[in-house]
């Protein structure tokens, strides 16, 4: 009897001590996703302000986030740049970070918001398997940045309801749209945490009078919508013309009007409810699609995957340039870099305003390999 009483003794305390390191596990899991990767602010950047500066109502919050401004010796005008709209897009992080840690601007103000939403940096979305961060390799050493969720964290706003109804247009809405933030634009001081933070950025751009917006997505290669700009119709002659420019640095890139019926994005909202020029930039991106296989670090960086290349061989994808060497996140961030300068760009050459930006890696260069360019850690 004595002897069953001590080995019941001894499972129980062995199956206590499992339990204690798996939760210690799972904690250091959970508290990793509260940690913020570096950035390093390069020769152009003259401020840096919190969105809170724009719409007091954020302050304090985990909807609040780091607005890089890059302001030139001249005046001239304005462009905002919103990365991390989709914490789960990882090349609009990245190429908002490689402006921010690059361009000098001469004319005119820039704009960078690299975490837009980042209450979505601080969780991953459910039952996709999807990893925390990802690495780039650069000449001093590797850098690593969040790969988040496509929305709010629940822990910042909750219950999701049965139907998210869009406040301006009374667009009826999946439930979990609601912590979407690229369907909650102009935002409303009285909605909800992440109609919030949309509204702190339509105040940035009506107190700033930004003159251009651009928001910088990734989509799956079996998405109609890539290597696409989407452009409101305001926005269509400035969109063509730097469509031309980015053609002759190389670059592949298609046009498409905002459509007019669907709303709170960015591109139809920031265009309807301000005087800002609405533009939004999709990449081709494996780790964002439904017929990937496993998704790592590894696809992220790299976008290759089996099962997209032979849904490519089968003609089923709208990337019709899939091919084995897949879509790196080098070539990614090159396209959303790229748009940015040549916007501004075709802005001049419009004869809408100024604004220069210097001190920009070519297309080809960055392409290539975007490490050069990123400050080592």
């Amino acid at each position: 009897m004595k002897i069953e009483v001590k080995k019941s003794w001894m499972s129980a305390t062995a199956l206590l001590v499992l339990a204690a390191a798996a939760i210690g596990y799972l904690a250091v899991q959970f508290l990793s996703m509260r940690e913020v990767e570096p950035i390093y602010p390069g020769p152009g950047v003259t401020e840096v302000k919190m969105l809170s500066d724009w719409y007091p109502g954020l302050k304090g919050t985990a909807g609040d986030t780091e607005v890089y401004v890059l302001k030139g010796e001249k005046e001239g005008d304005s462009m905002l740049v919103l990365g991390g709209t989709h914490p789960n897009e990882p090349s609009g992080l990245v190429g908002a970070v490689l402006l921010i840690e690059n361009v000098v601007v001469e004319e005119g103000t820039l704009y960078v918001i690299p975490r837009t939403n980042n209450s979505a940096m601080t969780c991953t979305d459910p039952q996709e398997g999807a990893p925390m961060r990802f690495t780039i390799s650069t000449p001093g050493g590797d850098r690593w940045f969040r790969f988040g969720s496509r929305a709010t964290n629940p822990i910042h706003q909750w219950p999701d309801p049965e139907i998210y109804v869009h406040a301006t247009s009374g667009q009826r809405l999946s439930g979990s749209e609601t912590r979407n933030i690229n369907r909650s634009y102009p935002g409303r001081t009285d909605g909800n945490f992440t109609e919030k933070m949309s509204y702190g950025v339509t105040q940035l751009i009506q107190q700033e009078k930004v003159a251009i917006t651009v928001d910088l997505h990734e989509a799956s290669p079996e998405y109609p919508t890539i290597n696409t700009i989407v452009a409101h119709q305001d926005a269509l002659a400035l969109a063509s013309q730097a469509l031309i420019n980015m053609q002759l640095e190389g670059m592949s890139i298609g046009l498409e009007p905002s459509p007019e019926r669907l709303h709170g994005l960015t591109h139809r909202e920031l265009g309807d409810f301000t005087e800002t020029l609405a533009l939004l930039m999709e990449t081709s991106n494996p780790s964002q699609g439904r017929l990937r296989g496993v998704t790592n670090a590894e696809m992220v960086v790299t976008g290759k995957d089996k099962y997209y290349l032979k849904a490519s061989g089968y003609g089923r994808l709208y990337d019709l340039g899939y091919s084995e060497a897949g879509r790196s996140i080098s070539e990614r961030v090159a396209r959303h870099v790229t748009g940015v300068v040549q916007f501004a760009v075709a802005f001049n050459e419009l004869g809408l305003g100024n604004m220069v930006f210097t001190n920009v890696p070519s297309y080809s260069e960055m392409a290539a390999d975007i490490g050069p360019y990123l400050t080592p850690q």
